[in-house]
């Protein structure tokens, strides 16, 4: 068998697949649309037997913009805007083809990205 792959079950034909990860990191300006999308990611998940490690809570990306408030006068006047970009990362392990199935079908809020790899 490769490296890293191990085929869970004797028989091979429960519907499992070789052992994997599937790494989710999601992406957001908003708190309250990411954690919902957590939260529905580990109820389908943890309801079909995959163990789910996380959410981890990356660094906050913070992007600062400064402005003139005014373009010919007061030079001295400017405005501060800020984008924070609040990040997950999660991973789902014994996955199973239910498992795959019902991450698949899920639907979370708008405003969130969500990458998935292997």
């Amino acid at each position: 068998m490769a490296a890293g792959l191990e085929q869970s079950g004797a028989s091979g034909g429960d519907g499992m697949i070789p052992q994997k990860r599937l790494r989710i990191k999601l992406k957001s300006y908003n708190v309250p649309a990411i954690q919902e999308s957590v939260q529905t990611i580990l109820d389908a998940a943890s309801s079909t037997g995959a163990k789910v490690s996380g959410p981890v809570y990356l660094p906050t990306r913070i992007r600062k913009y400064t402005v003139l408030s005014s373009p010919h006068v007061n030079k001295k006047a400017r405005e501060q805007f800020e984008i924070r970009t609040h990040s997950r990362l999660m991973d789902v392990t014994n996955l199973s083809g239910p498992t795959v199935e019902s991450l698949m079908r899920l639907k979370l809020p708008a405003g969130v990205d969500v990458k998935v790899t292997l």
